[in-house]
């Protein structure tokens, strides 16, 4: 059921916020699930333990309902209202790991294999790195990067807690890589974005939006995700992804990037889930036909944050 912001009346929206989101989707529904309260999800780490294990140890204090898209996943809510889903034991053995239930989804597009070099560009705090070292079975080498001390001091606790025990974590600019002399089989490139995704979880972002911001970001996108293309083996995996609904950050680059690549076969997204229609043109801009595949979710779609997912297939 969903659960309005107590306070949501306190937040406005500014007037071009509006005007732009009300041209890309139902403005109402966006608004209504925007300030509401996000559902908490956790995913089992299989790399400890069984989702069987963990699902019969939680629910005589929790009831837990599947992510759909995700077969380790579960939404997750306190039988007697507590909201500390990290003050368990399970956590802290690293059983589980909390995370929002459409953030699991690029590991899943990325489909890591055992053995595989693997690069997970912008990867702390470590959700979906510890899911791709999950996927992988800790074999394999999978290079976790992050730009930040701070960023990785808690991506190392994180892969610490989940047994993760295959990967090398890197602290340097993402386009760096490109003069690594590194070929990886897949490379995750979960790009930092302006966030207007994450509203049910940082209603900060209402008032810091600021559409003259994205020049900044998108160009910093550009640059990575070239980076991620130029260090992909032949007939290697990308995916790129965002938390941010903006057509410039999503679609916008996907279209540039398609252009420039002809070698870049998009993925079709395949899971069970509603999903909103890619942004085709934006701004008096066409995008390139092909952006059809991305996977863009909407909060109102699924009850879960905003996300923007696209995965290429490197051809030879």
């Amino acid at each position: 059921m969903l659960k309005p912001f107590p306070d949501a009346n306190k937040y406005v929206f500014k007037d071009k916020f509006i005007e732009r989101y009300s041209a890309l989707t139902d403005w109402e529904e966006f608004k209504k699930y925007s300030l509401s309260f996000l559902r908490k999800s956790i995913r089992v780490n299989t790399i400890k333990t069984t989702t069987e294990k963990v699902v019969k140890r939680l629910q005589k204090d929790w009831e837990l309902e599947p992510v759909l898209w995700c077969k380790e996943g579960f939404f997750i809510e306190h039988k007697r209202g507590r909201l500390d889903v990290g003050n368990t034991i399970e956590h802290a053995l690293g059983h589980y790991y909390v995370q929002e239930a459409a953030s699991m989804i690029p590991p899943l597009v990325l489909d890591p294999q055992p053995g595989e070099t693997i690069l997970d560009m912008a990867a702390a705090p470590g959700s979906k790195t510890s899911q791709i070292a999950q996927y992988m079975q800790n074999k394999g080498v999978l290079i976790a990067n992050d730009v930040k001390g701070m960023r990785l001091a808690a991506l190392g606790i994180n892969l610490q807690r989940m047994g993760v025990h295959n990967a090398i974590t890197t602290m340097m600019q993402g386009q760096a890589f490109a003069r690594a002399n590194i070929q990886f089989d897949r490379v995750l490139l979960d790009a930092p974005c302006s966030g207007t995704g994450t509203i049910r979880k940082s209603p900060k972002t209402i008032n810091i939006w600021n559409p003259n911001s994205l020049s900044h970001l998108t160009k910093l996108q550009k640059q990575l995700i070239e980076t991620a293309w130029s260090v992909l083996k032949p007939g290697g995996t990308l995916v790129y992804s965002t938390c941010s609904l903006e057509p410039e950050e999503n679609e916008g680059i996907i279209s540039q990037f398609l252009n420039k690549h002809s070698n870049a076969k998009p993925l079709e997204i395949d899971l069970p889930l509603e999903r909103g229609q890619a942004v085709t043109e934006f701004a008096g801009e066409k995008y390139n036909k092909e952006v059809h595949a991305c996977l863009r979710l909407w909060p109102q779609n699924n009850d879960t944050e905003g996300f923007f997912v696209a995965g290429f297939r490197k051809e030879d």
